[in-house]
């Protein structure tokens, strides 16, 4: 079986220390989740365990050690693969996106290479000659067969599939993709790779909702190991059996999937703060005892009392003391102005047709949303969802039909893509540049958006991801404003800001349309979801299990039910064949495990349901799954 360590890494970039004590093991199958906070070293993680990022040490570790020197142990088993999704791949000029697929058979082809020179070889030998090369050939051939050499087109063909590679895709040039596709391209390489240990670093980004839930299936059934740096819960929570935080240059590992880490984690910090009460009784009551020691000495010019006060005193020095815990991170407080309220009809489409030349966008499509509602859209990606907002923002024009807001809207936009005027300019600065507001009201306002301190004074080329989205936020909602229209609005952030964003968008009173792939975000923010469907929008009236459950219903009655077979006769009407008693009784097992399921989806969304309970229900859905598949079979052949 193979297994991975990492034992006690501490890791400086240059002279600064980015990792101090990085400690967990993975074993074969299973699925890991690195998490925290942007810039807390998750990707150097990954770097290390692939051998793009070396490891430093000083000359004769681990005998001798010095400051600015990297120190701990990487140990994985022997003759294990490790690859990592770069970002940004890079590849030589020239080269396709099915060549660069193909580069993933490089070591079978290699091998299938040799095969052939010596197929060439035994048509000239004999005797020992011959046996040797044939003990040789057998070998290779084994080799080919181990290293999948047979699967290769089935190889090709699923994440093809997958991932939505089409034959115009395959053969578009590799250099000529946007950041993006490259990198879905290079995961696409990765897994037709199948490594050992998989190192994924922002799989998702880049794939709509259909390939991501490819992906997890993939991933689920993935033999090797699977190390996932992710900002997606959702993701998190339908693929990684462990979870390894990193907080404070520090890991900490936690059994379970992502909602499961976040149970035990505030466990964590409930007992933690309990240790950390008893401990300050116990310091408060030596304190008060050292002092009263003292003053009986000093009154009774008793040495005695000294040395006794002198005792606890080092023992109070030498006290490791617990930290305080932490429990409500810094959030956006937000004190949204009472802006006047739009009419009840706040967006709404008509008869809304759009083409780009050949490609058919909408067709005859009708959408409402009304005052106060929070919708997502979602749909594929290049199904129209951004193409929506233009026409609805004015930036493009419908061919027919109408789109628009209705009375007394007033929108605030957060687009998917946002750059500043002039990122010389610092937060406050830009903050400040169309507004007319005094520099100590804007730092007052600002602090409500986490820029403290030092922070208003920033310049805006340095920020971060999630300061940037806090920063568009704070001038957007600085308007007078009662629908907020965002886009993707959690790409790019880690999972902390994404928390704080969603608290801060509970408070807003008005209306929320957006656009998002993060199933986690949409089932928290959105009341309704609108789907682009078949080139019109459908409205579903709850968050995103709910619309993947309705869809499973409408994808299970065209399975389950069948056009009604029927018998011609002269003069005679068509008539459905009755079904069978053996028929309708497996009908009704089919009802009774899919109801079964349903409950269990409720059980396990409740907040309060430990580990082991939800574990337990996951295990019998599986079971579930499995008998419905039989049972569904059973049907076919009894309906046929």
């Amino acid at each position: 079986m193979f297994e991975l360590k990492l034992n006690g890494i501490k890791k400086y970039m240059e002279a600064t220390l980015v990792l101090k004590n990085i400690t967990f093991e993975v074993y074969e199958g299973e699925k890991v989740g690195i998490v925290g906070v942007n810039g807390s070293g998750k990707s150097t993680i990954l770097k290390l365990i692939a051998g793009i990022e070396p490891m430093n040490y000083y000359p004769g570790y681990p005998q001798t050690s010095s400051y600015g020197y990297d120190e701990g142990l990487i140990n994985m088993s022997r003759g294990a693969t490790a690859a990592y999704l770069e970002q940004t791949p890079v590849y030589p000029e020239g080269l396709k996106v099915i060549d660069v697929l193909n580069m993933a058979f490089a070591e079978v082809d290699d091998i299938e290479k040799q095969m052939r020179e010596l197929e060439e070889q035994m048509k000239f030998l004999e005797d020992t000659a011959l046996e040797r090369v044939l003990n040789q050939y057998s070998h290779l051939v084994q080799l080919f067969d181990v290293k999948g050499g047979y699967e290769k087109e089935e190889k090709l063909s699923k994440v093809c599939t997958g991932l939505k590679f089409n034959e115009s895709f395959l053969n578009r040039d590799f250099d000529l993709l946007s950041g993006g596709e490259k990198t879905r391209v290079g995961l696409g390489k990765l897994l037709i790779h199948q490594p050992d240990i998989l190192l994924l670093d922002e799989p998702t980004n880049h794939l709509d909702m259909d390939s991501i839930e490819w992906l997890e299936g993939y991933l689920k059934t993935y033999k090797g190991m699977v190390l996932i740096v992710s900002h997606d819960r959702y993701f998190l929570d339908n693929v990684v059996t462990k979870i390894v935080e990193v907080e404070d240059m520090e890991s900490i590992s936690y059994k379970g999937n992502y909602s499961s880490f976040v149970s035990q984690k505030e466990e964590n910090l409930r007992i933690q703060y309990e240790h950390f009460r008893e401990q300050q009784k116990k310091i408060n009551n030596m304190e008060k005892t050292v002092m009263s020691l003292r003053d009986w000495a000093l009154r009774g010019g008793n040495d005695k009392f000294f040395r006794r006060a002198a005792s606890i005193q080092k023992k109070l020095d030498k006290m490791e003391r617990i930290d305080k815990p932490v429990f409500e991170k810094k959030n956006m407080k937000l004190d949204f102005k009472n802006a006047e309220r739009s009419g009840n009809e706040t967006i709404k489409a008509n008869g809304l047709s759009k083409c780009f030349e050949d490609k058919v966008i909408f067709k005859n499509a009708d959408a409402m949303i009304h005052y106060g509602e929070r919708v997502g859209l979602v749909g594929p990606n290049g199904s129209g969802k951004t193409t929506f907002l233009k026409m609805l923002l004015g930036e493009e024009q419908p061919d027919h039909g109408v789109v628009k807001l209705g009375a007394s809207v007033l929108a605030a936009y957060l687009p998917q893509k946002f750059v500043f005027k002039n990122e010389e300019l610092t937060v406050i600065e830009t903050f400040r540049e169309d507004i007319s507001i005094l520099e100590g009201k804007a730092r007052e306002y600002l602090a409500k958006f986490m820029f403290y301190k030092s922070s208003p004074y920033k310049k805006v080329k340095f920020l971060s991801g999630g300061e940037r989205i806090r920063l568009k936020l704070a001038m957007l909602l600085y308007q007078d404003i009662n629908l907020l229209i965002l886009d993707e609005p959690t790409n790019h952030l880690d999972i902390d800001s994404i928390e704080t964003l969603e608290e801060a968008l509970e408070d807003f009173k008005g209306t929320i349309f957006f656009i998002s792939h993060d199933r986690y975000f949409i089932n928290k923010m959105a009341e309704r979801i609108i789907a682009v469907e078949d080139y019109r929008l459908k409205s579903y009236l709850g968050n995103y299990d709910y619309y993947k459950s309705e869809l499973e219903k409408e994808n299970l009655k065209v399975k389950v039910e069948p056009e009604p077979v029927v018998v011609r006769e002269k003069n005679k009407k068509p008539e459905p064949v009755k079904k069978g008693p053996s028929e309708e009784k497996t009908l009704a097992k089919i009802e009774s495990i899919e109801q079964e399921i349903k409950e269990i989806d409720v059980a396990m969304a409740v907040d309060q349901i430990n580990y082991e309970e939800l574990e337990k229900l996951y295990s019998r859905k599986l079971a579930l799954n499995d008998e419905l598949e039989s049972v569904m079979d059973t049907w076919m052949n009894i309906s046929s």
